[in-house]
C-alpha cells in the first residue's frame, strides 16, 4: 500500500525582524495550535492513505518529541547559518543577544575611557581664563574690566578658527575609520599648514590694529580701559599660530580616539599659567601683564607638546605641506559652513559683552566673571560632540560600519547630556550664588552678578545635550543645515538683544538673550534629527540594515 506524507511543518513568522526573537520561537509556535496546512506541493505518490503531521501532535509520542528536537536543532543551525552569512557579506549582521550585549558594553566602555579624558582637554582653557579672571579680580577691578574686551579679542577672537578644528576633527577621523595612515598623515601636513598661515596672519592683525579694534569695541564710554586691554592682548598675540597648531594636532588626536596625549599637554600648559599668575601677578606685582605672559608661555609649551604626541604615534608632525588648490577647495568645502556656524556663535558672544559694556564699569566686570564661569562649565559638555565626531564616521562611513550602533550612541549622548546639563546647572549657579568673593570682593560687582543667575542656570542646562546635537550633525556633515541654523539665531538673537538692552533692562538682558539663543539650538537640533530624513528614522539607514537579508 503506498503512503501519502503531507508533512509541510508549519512555519509561522509572528514577527518578520528575525533579530528580536529567538530562533525557536520563529519557526514553532508551541502556545498556538496553527492554521490547517495548505495543499501539499509535492506527493510520493498516488494518494490512498493520508497520515497528516502537525506540530502540536508532534506531544503525543517520544518519537514525534524526538524529531521536534531534531528540528528545533535544524532551525537553530539554519540561524547560525544566516549570522554567518550576514557576517560575510559585510552588510546586515546578526548577532546574538549575549554577543550584542558585550558589544554594547564594549562600546560604552571605550567611548568613557575617551569622553574621561576629552573632558579634561576641554576643562583647561576656560580654566586657565578663570585663574586670569579670580587673580586680576583681585588686584584690581579696573584690571578686571580691561580683561573683558581682552579676552574677546584673543580668545573670543580665536574661536572663528574653530572651523580649522572641527574640520581636522572630521577628515582624520574619517580616514582614521578607513585604516588609511597615508590619508590621516596627508590631512594632518595641510591642516598644520592651514593653521600656522592663519595663526600668523592674527599675529600681524593684532599688532597692526589692535589698539584700534579695542576702541571700536568697547565704545566713547570706556576708553581709561583701552590702554590695560591692548597691554594684555599685545602679549598675548605672541602666541597666535601656536594656539591653531595645538588646535591642528589636538583635532587630530581626538580623530584618532586619542584623548589621553592631549591631556596630559594641556594639563602642563594649565599648571604653568596658574604658576605664572602667582608668580607675576601676586608676587611681582606685573598685574594683567603677568597674566598675559603666563598664558602665552603656557600656550606655547602646549603647542610643542601637542606635536610630539603626534610623533609617538607615528605621524611626522613638522611635515608641513602646501594644500593643492583641489585640497583646499575640499578643506573650504567642509570649513566654510563651519566657518559661518561659528562666526554667527562668536559674533553672538561678543555682542553680549558689547551691550554689557555699554552699561557701565562695573556691570561688565561683572558679566566677565559670569561669562567666564558659564563657558568653564559648558566645556564640560564638548565631550559629548568630540565623542560623536571621533565615533560616529566609524559605524557610518568605516569597515565596521553598524547603523544601529549609530543610534545607540547618539541616545547614549543625549541622555549624558540631559543628566550632565541638570548636574552643571546646579553647581555652576551655585558658585557665583554661594562663594561669588572668589572671583571679587566688590559688593557692587557681586550685586550685578547674582541679577542674571535664573537665565545663567536654564541657558547651562540645555548646552550639554544641544553640544551631543551638533557633534552628531557634524559628523553627518550636515554643515550647510548648522550654518544656517546659527545664523538664523544669531540674527534673530541679535535684534531681540539690541531691542531690550535699549530699554535700559540691564545686564540680566543680556543673559535671557544667550538663554533664548542656546535652547534655540537645542530645538532646531532635535527637529532635524527627529525628522524622517534624520538618523534616527531615515529609510536610507534601514535600507542598509536590510539590503543582505534577500539573500537568506
Amino acid at each position: 500500500m503506498m503512503i501519502h506524507l503531507r508533512t509541510p511543518f508549519l512555519i509561522q513568522f509572528q514577527n518578520p525582524n528575525p533579530r528580536l526573537i529567538s530562533p525557536i520561537s520563529t519557526f514553532f509556535d508551541l502556545k498556538t495550535p496553527p492554521p490547517p496546512p495548505p495543499p501539499p506541493p509535492y506527493s510520493f505518490a498516488p494518494n490512498t492513505t493520508t497520515t497528516t503531521l502537525s506540530i502540536p501532535s508532534l506531544r503525543s509520542s517520544s518519537g514525534q518529541r524526538r524529531c521536534f528536537v531534531h528540528c528545533c536543532a535544524a532551525a537553530a543551525a539554519a540561524d547560525d547559518d544566516r549570522r554567518n552569512s550576514g557576517e560575510d557579506g559585510g552588510g546586515c549582521t546578526e548577532t546574538d543577544s549575549d554577543s550584542g550585549s558585550e558589544g554594547l558594553w564594549g562600546e560604552i566602555k571605550e567611548i568613557v575611557m575617551f569622553s574621561g579624558p576629552a573632558t579634561g582637554i576641554w576643562v583647561c582653557a576656560p580654566l586657565m581664563r578663570v585663574i586670569d579672571t579670580a587673580v586680576i579680580g583681585h588686584g584690581s577691578s579696573l584690571e578686571l574690566a580691561a580683561l573683558g574686551p581682552g579676552t574677546v579679542l584673543c580668545d573670543n577672537l580665536s574661536n572663528v578658527f574653530l572651523f580649522l578644528s572641527i574640520a581636522t576633527s572630521n577628515m582624520v577621523a574619517t580616514a582614521y575609520a578607513k585604516r588609511d595612515k597615508n590619508e590621516v598623515q596627508h590631512h594632518i601636513s595641510i591642516l598644520l599648514f592651514v593653521g600656522l598661515t592663519c595663526g600668523s596672519l592674527m599675529l600681524l592683525f593684532t599688532r597692526l590694529f589692535g589698539s584700534w579694534a579695542l576702541t571700536a569695541f568697547t565704545g566713547a564710554k570706556n576708553l581709561h580701559i583701552i590702554p590695560v586691554a591692548n597691554t594684555y592682548v599685545q602679549i598675548r598675540s605672541l602666541a597666535w599660530p601656536a594656539v591653531l597648531v595645538v588646535w591642528v594636532a589636538q583635532s587630530a588626536s581626538l580623530g584618532m580616539k586619542d584623548s589621553w596625549g592631549p591631556l596630559k599637554a594641556l594639563a602642563v600648559a594649565t599648571v604653568l599659567n596658574a604658576i605664572g599668575d602667582i608668580l607675576l601677578c601676586r608676587v611681582l606685582g606685573y598685574g594683567i601683564a603677568g597674566a598675559a605672559w603666563a598664558t602665552m608661555v603656557s600656550q606655547v609649551v602646549a603647542g610643542y607638546m601637542m606635536l610630539q604626541n603626534l610623533k609617538k604615534k607615528g605621524y611626522n608632525a613638522f611635515a608641513i605641506s602646501i594644500p593643492s588648490p583641489k585640497e583646499l577647495l575640499d578643506v573650504l568645502g567642509l570649513a566654510a559652513p563651519m566657518f559661518v556656524t561659528v562666526m554667527a556663535k562668536v559674533s553672538f558672544y561678543i555682542l553680549l559683552v558689547y551691550c554689557a559694556a555699554s552699561m557701565g564699569t562695573y556691570t561688565m566686570a561683572a558679566h566677565q566673571v559670569m561669562i567666564q564661569t558659564f563657558l568653564t562649565c559648558t566645556v564640560w559638555g564638548e565631550p559629548l560632540s568630540q565623542t560623536a565626531q571621533s565615533f560616529m564616521p566609524e559605524f557610518l562611513y568605516g569597515v565596521k560600519r553598524d547603523l544601529h550602533k549609530a543610534r545607540m550612541l547618539l541616545k547614549l549622548l543625549v541622555t549624558m547630556g540631559v543628566v550632565l546639563g541638570l548636574g552643571l546647572g546646579i553647581i555652576g549657579t551655585s558658585i557665583p550664588w554661594l562663594f561669588p568673593n572668589i572671583f571679587t570682593p566688590d559688593p557692587m560687582v557681586i550685586q550685578e552678578m547674582h541679577k542674571v543667575l535664573i537665565p545663567y542656570f536654564f541657558a547651562l542646562a540645555v548646552t550639554p545635550t544641544t553640544h551631543s546635537f551638533q557633534g552628531t550633525l557634524l559628523a553627518l556633515r550636515e554643515v550647510n543645515f548648522l550654518g544656517l541654523s546659527m545664523s538664523g539665531c544669531f540674527i534673530l538673537g541679535a535684534i531681540l538683544l539690541m531691542f531690550f538692552s535699549s530699554q535700559g533692562f540691564g545686564l540680566p538682558v543680556c543673559w535671557y538673550g544667550l538663554c533664548g539663543f542656546q535652547w534655540a539650538r537645542f530645538f532646531l537640533g532635535l527637529q532635524r534629527l527627529l525628522s524622517p530624513n534624520g538618523i534616527l528614522f531615515s529609510e536610507d539607514f534601514s535600507r542598509y540594515k536590510v539590503e543582505n537579508l534577500k539573500a537568506v
